[in-house]
C-alpha cells in the first residue's frame, strides 16, 4: 500500500510540475506576442505619419520627386513586410529609416520648410515615434530572449518541443537604425 501511495504522490507531483512549466511557457509566449503587438502599434503610427509629412513637403520640393517616391515606396514595403515576421519587418523598417534620413537631409535645403509649423510638428512626431519604436524593439527582444531561454533550458525543453513551442526571432536592426534621424533646422 505504501509503495502505491508513493507512486501516486510522485505522479501527482510530476503532473503538477509539468503543468506549471507548460503554463510558464505559455505566459512567456504571450508576452512575446504582446511585445510584438506593441512594435506593430508604433510602426503603424509611423506609417500613418509618413504620408502626412510627404504631402506637407510635396508642394515645396517640386524638384525632389525621386526622394518622395522612395519614401512612399519604402513605407509601402514596410507595411507589407509585417506579415513576413520580425526579420523581414526589421529589414523593411531599416530601409524606411534610411529613406526618411535622406528626406530630412533634402528638406534642409528648403528654408521655407524649416519655417512651416506643420512640417516641424510632423518631424517632432516622427522623432518621438522613432524613440518609441526603439523602446518597443528593446522590450520585444528582451521578452524573446526570456522565452527562447525558457524553451532551451532544462526541464522546460522536455515540454517545449512536444507542445510546439518554437524559437522566436529577434527584431534585429543595424546599429545606425537605433539612432533617431537627425533633423537640423536652421
Amino acid at each position: 500500500m505504501l509503495p502505491l501511495i508513493i507512486i501516486i504522490v510522485a505522479l501527482v507531483l510530476f503532473v503538477g510540475i509539468a503543468i506549471a512549466i507548460y503554463n510558464g511557457l505559455v505566459q512567456k509566449r504571450l508576452r512575446v506576442d504582446e511585445a510584438w503587438a506593441q512594435i506593430e502599434v508604433q510602426l503603424k503610427r509611423r506609417w500613418d505619419l509618413i504620408p502626412n509629412l510627404v504631402n506637407s513637403v510635396k508642394g515645396y520640393m517640386e524638384h525632389e520627386e525621386a526622394v518622395l517616391t522612395r519614401v512612399t515606396e519604402a513605407r509601402a514595403n514596410a507595411v507589407s513586410a509585417g506579415a513576413q515576421g520580425p526579420v523581414a519587418q526589421a529589414q523593411a523598417e531599416n530601409a524606411l529609416t534610411g529613406t526618411l534620413r535622406s528626406l530630412f537631409a533634402v528638406m534642409e535645403n528648403y528654408p521655407q520648410l524649416r519655417a512651416n509649423e506643420n512640417v516641424l510638428k510632423l518631424q517632432e512626431e516622427l522623432t518621438t515615434t522613432e524613440n518609441q519604436i526603439s523602446f518597443s524593439r528593446q522590450h520585444f527582444n528582451a521578452t524573446v530572449r526570456d522565452y527562447n531561454q525558457a524553451i532551451a533550458t532544462f526541464p522546460s525543453l522536455l515540454l517545449a518541443g512536444p507542445f510546439g513551442f518554437q524559437r522566436r526571432d529577434f527584431f534585429d536592426a543595424p546599429e545606425e537604425a537605433n539612432e533617431v534621424p537627425e533633423v537640423r533646422l536652421r
